[in-house]
């Protein structure tokens, strides 16, 4: 029986397509650290969401969500996992312990990058292509806007801090790192960055603020201090096409998928130094990690496939076909996210 309760429709095109819900895909202890929830892998060039068997590792059906959905992330109260569907500016809600759609929210323009403040009280939104930031007051159901906010070239990726007063976002095309005040929605600081800013991570004692650079080959440092600007203060060498963050869940180390370079870099976030590297074929990208820090899971977006890595073998132990283009990679099943 699958670990997932598939509605009987999907269950018989399952069936029919010859994937036997009682069948080992993969032998059991072949993977360190199995989940009980489901892997929701996000599919940007098909507009779906792969659900993965995460005791299996097999692929049990794909959602329809919407047209390019670039990126998903869990409500701090875990109730719903949200894929922003820029191309059709709409949000779907997906519970991440049934992989069932839960509803689709209209007229969010633009979704391509989203994040909730810690208090659940703002809803962000990075409108790629359009060239503005939103801030939307959260009441618990809907989001209400409060202010849109141009910004500088293709808003990429956002970072809001532990006290719900701060959203950083990376500009991708002019290359700047912003800085917006939540309790006033104005812009407080805006400051140049190396090529191609991507994901943002502020380390767990908020004094570094990390930055992947899609266009080069490592990761700037900024020092963070109250009431003043990013200061950068160095670079550390990863890999190139250095993108996406993910915390191994110790709140000491991260992270970061090298999508050029086909690798993953864990750094030390108290020394700001790489201290392992690992294979990740196909242009890495977003990842989760399993609940107890063994196993990463990342989008091989070249490839169509979801990699999984075991940690402390440092290697890939196996992968499941997906969509097109996979995205994001979130699991009810994960390590402390900071």
């Amino acid at each position: 029986m699958s670990s997932i309760d598939i509605p009987s429709p999907t269950r018989r095109r399952l069936l029919a397509a010859g994937v036997g819900l009682g069948a080992a895909a993969l032998a059991p202890g072949a993977l360190a650290a199995p989940t009980a929830a489901p892997v929701l892998v996000l599919n940007s060039l098909d507009g779906t969401v792969s659900v993965i068997d995460g005791r299996r590792w097999v692929e049990l059906v794909r959602i329809p969500t919407g047209k390019e959905p670039h990126h998903l992330y869990m409500t701090p109260d875990e109730r719903s996992v949200i894929v922003a569907n820029a191309g059709s500016d709409s949000l779907t809600f997906i519970d991440p312990r049934t992989a069932i759609v839960q509803r689709t929210l209209r007229d969010i323009l633009d979704p391509y990058h989203l994040r909730f403040s810690p208090d659940m009280r703002w809803f962000v939104t990075a409108a790629n292509r359009l060239n503005h930031i939103d801030l939307y007051h959260w009441d618990g159901q809907q989001p209400h806007l409060a202010r849109r906010i141009p910004t500088g070239r293709t808003p990429s990726h956002l970072w809001i801090d532990a006290r719900s007063t701060t959203v950083w976002a990376t500009m991708q095309d002019s290359h700047e790192l912003v800085a917006i005040d939540l309790a006033s929605q104005q812009l407080m600081h805006r400051v140049l960055t190396g090529p191609l800013p991507a994901d943002v991570f502020v380390t767990p004692d908020e004094r570094h603020l990390l930055l992947g650079l899609t266009g080069g080959s490592g990761v700037e440092v900024f020092e963070l201090a109250a009431g003043q600007a990013p200061r950068r203060v160095g670079l550390v060498a990863t890999g190139k096409g250095a993108h996406a963050f993910r915390a191994l869940g110790d709140r000491r180390h991260v992270l970061v998928s090298n999508r050029v370079a086909g690798s993953i870099s864990q750094i030390d976030t108290t020394r700001l130094a790489v201290v392992a590297e690992f294979p990740a074929p196909a242009g890495p990208d977003c990842m989760d990690v399993s609940a107890d820090g063994s196993l990463i899971m990342v989008g091989s977006r070249w490839a169509g496939k979801l990699s999984l890595i075991d940690v402390a073998q440092r290697k890939l132990v196996h992968q499941v076909k997906v969509g097109k283009s996979p995205h994001g990679v979130w699991t009810l099943d994960h390590a402390p996210r900071v």
